[in-house]
């Protein structure tokens, strides 16, 4: 386990690197305070995983994110700060896997790096029919083992897209409460939060669309919630 530490502030810098060596002793550790050094060392060290602060001395978080994804699909979790939700909303859309709001504890930070990468990892080796998954349609999603495919083809998504269409799966047809999916896309610590449900949404239903024209696969009941409707 490779993982790369970018961030800006050596306090931080040295609290990670210690909860590695203490929690998780085997995993190896790159760190750079600079954004240019780490898209080097994402290019070259081909790390598990890369932990991106957004507010870095010489280029901003966002450049590093869109550089980084021009040439890796490694899994990257974004450091935001308390407040800044357009951030988080934004480094999602560029392509982070998940984010993390300061300050944050050993644990959870632990349980979002365990999280991300065992969800990569089960798109590269696992098999679509592993645990006999539900079908609908064209989608096909193991709730155990939480892979989807589409048409055949995996879909790759974070977290609290798995999360948030997990929900919509196990009522198909019926609508989900707002209320519910922010329930299931927040994780411990945080404020539940709107707008990431309806990026989510929107994320996912294009996803879904892909190949097919059609984005209306998940469909919004204003001031109820949200239902898939795949034929």
């Amino acid at each position: 386990m490779k993982v790369l530490l970018i961030e800006d502030s050596h306090e931080i810098l040295e609290a990670i690197v210690t909860v590695f060596q203490l929690r998780w002793p085997e995993a190896s550790i790159l760190t750079t305070t600079h954004g240019e050094k780490g898209i080097e060392l994402a290019r070259n060290e081909t790390p598990d995983i890369i932990i991106l602060d957004l507010g870095l001395p010489d280029i901003s978080g966002f450049q590093v994110l869109r550089s980084v994804r021009d040439f890796s699909d490694t899994p990257i979790i974004i450091l935001t700060v308390q407040g800044e939700e357009i951030n988080k909303i934004k480094g999602l859309e560029l392509g982070a896997d998940d984010y993390i709001v300061k300050p944050f504890s050993p644990g959870e930070l632990l349980a979002r790096v365990k999280a991300v990468t065992r969800r990569n990892n089960q798109y590269q080796t696992k098999s679509p029919s592993a645990h006999n998954p539900t079908i609908i349609g064209r989608l096909r999603i193991d709730l155990r083992s939480e892979e989807v495919t589409l048409g055949g083809k995996p879909l790759k998504l974070s977290p609290r897209g798995f999360n948030l269409l997990k929900q919509l799966v196990l009522k198909k047809g019926e609508v989900v409460s707002t209320e519910d999916l922010m329930k299931a896309v927040t994780v411990p610590g945080e404020e539940p939060n709107e707008s990431l449900v309806v990026f989510l949404v929107k994320t996912i239903s294009e996803q879904l669309g892909e190949g097919t024209g059609n984005r209306d696969m998940i469909i919004g009941e204003p001031s109820i919630g949200y239902k898939l409707s795949i034929p």
